[in-house]
């Protein structure tokens, strides 16, 4: 019997990745480019199984409709499966999968490759030549050697980004959980309690998943027990940080830069395209007038070799599916 997954919140990078593969592995594919929601998750009809991204709302509504349609799985191309009511789906007998590990590299690289272009102004530099505007008056950024910077949270991201920022020559303390001793001490990292990484850090760069205890993990408080003028860095999850008290903190001078990939209500607004339209969100409209903020679309995974891998990964899960096998370990969140 044929395997057929129906893919929600497709762009064209998702089309070119996975077209070929899945035809060679003899998968049928149905692309929509709509989220999965409970309102048309009967889009899935005919599939045993939907792929989905980060801003799908796989709740409980949804996966009842999806389980009275004959789906037997859920693969998430994405790392994070904050969207999805995982109880439910157990409840239900649908399977879950991610894929924990596309490119850990892609979204480490993608963090210090922002904070480079905010710290130095790149970004506002390359429009000022374009307009043949050479003056070097409001550019002035800071040395990353020697300076501290606080990782939170060391999964294979966090991991990454420290030994890059130990290449730059700083000093790294890291925040987490679950220590990794060995791994910190061969690369000359300091772990410490996240109080004193706050107050410690030149940069905080935050790699962690959401949940409900790390929701807002960056609020007024936490702002408050940084060091002023300290910069933050999130290609995490938007959640993870109290984006009216960032606001709050840059109009204060606490923050004195602020670089994001990722935006609490990102849903809706990011990887569409708004420029003929007035953007709905006030809190957003009001970050994005900072110049010490930059703010990319959630675009840290996109790399060839991250989307290859998200590929290979996905539809090896749903070939062990079809083949009555048990999904890899890691893979598995149901």
């Amino acid at each position: 019997m044929e395997t057929s997954i129906a893919f929600f919140d497709t762009k064209s990078y998702d089309r070119d990745f996975f077209v070929g593969p899945a035809a060679a592995a003899g998968v049928v594919v149905v692309f929509h480019e709509f989220r999965l929601s409970a309102s048309n998750a009967m889009a899935a009809a005919g599939s045993t199984v939907v792929c989905v991204f980060v801003n799908d709302r796989v709740d409980r509504e949804c996966l009842e409709v999806l389980g009275g349609l004959g789906v037997k799985l859920v693969a998430l191309r994405c790392a994070g499966f904050n969207n999805v009511d995982l109880d439910t789906a157990r409840d239900l007998g649908i399977k879950v999968v991610g894929v924990p590990a596309y490119s850990p590299h892609a979204v480490a690289e993608h963090s210090v490759g922002l904070l480079l272009a905010l710290n130095r102004k790149i970004h506002r530099a390359y429009n000022r030549v374009r307009e043949l505007n050479f003056s070097l008056s409001g550019l002035v950024g800071f040395d990353l050697f020697g300076k501290t910077v606080g990782i939170v949270g060391t999964g294979r991201i966090g991991r990454i980004g420290a030994q890059i920022f130990r290449g730059f020559g700083c000093r790294v303390l890291a925040f987490d959980p679950f220590c990794d001793e060995a791994w910190a001490a061969s690369h000359g990292i300091e772990y410490t309690t996240m109080e004193d990484l706050l107050g410690r850090s030149d940069v905080i760069s935050l790699h962690l998943p959401l949940s409900a205890a790390t929701h807002h993990l960056i609020d007024a408080a936490a702002l408050g027990r940084m060091r002023p003028g300290s910069y933050l860095v999130n290609t995490s999850r938007g959640k993870l940080v109290d984006t009216k008290a960032v606001i709050t903190a840059l109009k204060s001078g606490q923050l004195g830069g602020v670089a994001l990939d990722v935006y609490e209500e990102e849903e809706g607004v990011f990887f569409e395209d708004h420029s003929g339209e007035a953007l709905q969100d006030d809190v957003l409209s009001r970050l994005l007038t900072f110049p010490n903020v930059l703010i990319t679309s959630h675009q840290a995974f996109l790399t060839r070799e991250a989307l290859e891998a998200i590929t290979s990964v996905t539809l090896d899960s749903v070939r062990r599916f079809a083949a009555g096998e048990e999904p890899v370990e890691e893979r598995a969140l149901v």
